[in-house]
């Protein structure tokens, strides 16, 4: 017979024993959930290739298309904070910190050529949305766009708008998934951007671009957004400097084959000060332009193009020469 001794050294054994593998179960638990792999996070949606139908906004109707000779000044704004993390009008992500931009017509996506008419910094962004529908503006850049092009704190700029149809086409295949282009350039590899100090804006180029003593590697992907769109970005300057001239601002009332049709809006428009009919040959076709102008500002160009809207004439447009 055992004695009371025995007993209670037995249960206390045994009571060791169960602890010890209660414990050993949490530290398996434990590990399991540790090691457990972790969810992935949802994959960022990438834009499609998109025109789009014609459409209206206020009662103005916009026709897009495309048009890789596109060449056109006027002026840019910039938007940001609202739209950060929304969709875009083609289906991607917008991040204001990316160069991109919104158009009205051109494709989506299509790459540009953006200067600023004001400092001479130019810049290539990727349009990937729509927009602007503020009268006046032809293009709306990302916030990092109008940091890279000195006109954050301004709001607008005189800009010219360039595209790209090189990049464009080679964008437009990756979108739809197919081979690029026959034609189109080869691509080339992203290597290392030099930032360069810039003159203020006002400011004359310099005579010649002094590199930084701190080269920075810029990632495709802060150029083109890599994830969305891929593209070989060319082995230059993000931001690059060209001469700056001066800039007349009009607002534009109509373009006319017929001078006679120009003459009557001159003077349907006489009344609102300096009118004026220019003319200009794109082609071979020959236009009369009639334009109010010079303007002294952008708010003043913001002011008579409002009238001229108010008025009834929805072609109107703020143009820079």
């Amino acid at each position: 017979m055992m004695t009371g001794w025995v007993r209670i050294g037995l249960l206390l054994l045994g009571l060791s024993a169960v602890l010890a593998a209660c414990a050993e179960t949490e530290l398996a638990v434990h590990n399991a959930k540790r090691f457990q792999a972790q969810p992935e996070p949802p994959p960022v949606p990438k834009g499609t290739y998109k025109v789009g139908k014609p459409y209206q906004i206020k009662n103005i109707w916009y026709y897009p298309r495309v048009d890789f000779s596109y060449d056109e000044t006027g002026i840019a704004s910039w938007y940001g904070p609202g739209f950060h993390g929304k969709r875009t009008a083609n289906g991607e992500v917008y991040d204001q910190n990316a160069l991109t931009a919104a158009h009205r017509t051109l494709p989506m996506p299509t790459m540009v050529q953006v200067t600023n008419l004001e400092n001479g910094r130019s810049i290539r962004v990727r349009i990937n949305d729509r927009g602007p529908f503020a009268h006046g503006r032809i293009i709306d850049l990302s916030k990092r766009g109008a940091e890279l092009l000195g006109f954050l704190r301004q709001g607008t700029a005189k800009v010219r708008v360039q595209v790209l149809e090189g990049e464009s086409r080679r964008l437009e295949s990756q979108a739809k998934g197919l081979e690029p282009t026959p034609g189109a350039p080869p691509a080339v590899p992203v290597e290392t951007v030099t930032v360069q100090q810039l003159p203020p804006v006002g400011g004359t180029a310099p005579a010649a671009p002094a590199p930084s003593a701190e080269p920075t590697r810029v990632a495709q992907a802060s150029v083109l957004d890599a994830s969305q769109a891929s593209v070989p970005v060319a082995a230059e300057p993000l931001v690059t400097q060209r001469a700056v001239r001066a800039t007349r601002l009009y607002v534009q009332a109509g373009a006319f084959t017929q001078i006679a049709n120009a003459e009557r809006m001159r003077a349907r428009l006489s009344g609102l000060g300096n009118v004026q009919i220019s003319r200009a040959v794109i082609g071979d076709n020959r236009f009369f332009r009639v334009r109010v102008g010079p303007l002294r500002s952008v708010e003043e160009a913001d002011s008579m193009l409002n009238r001229l809207l108010y008025n009834g004439i929805t072609n109107a447009k703020v143009v820079v020469e």
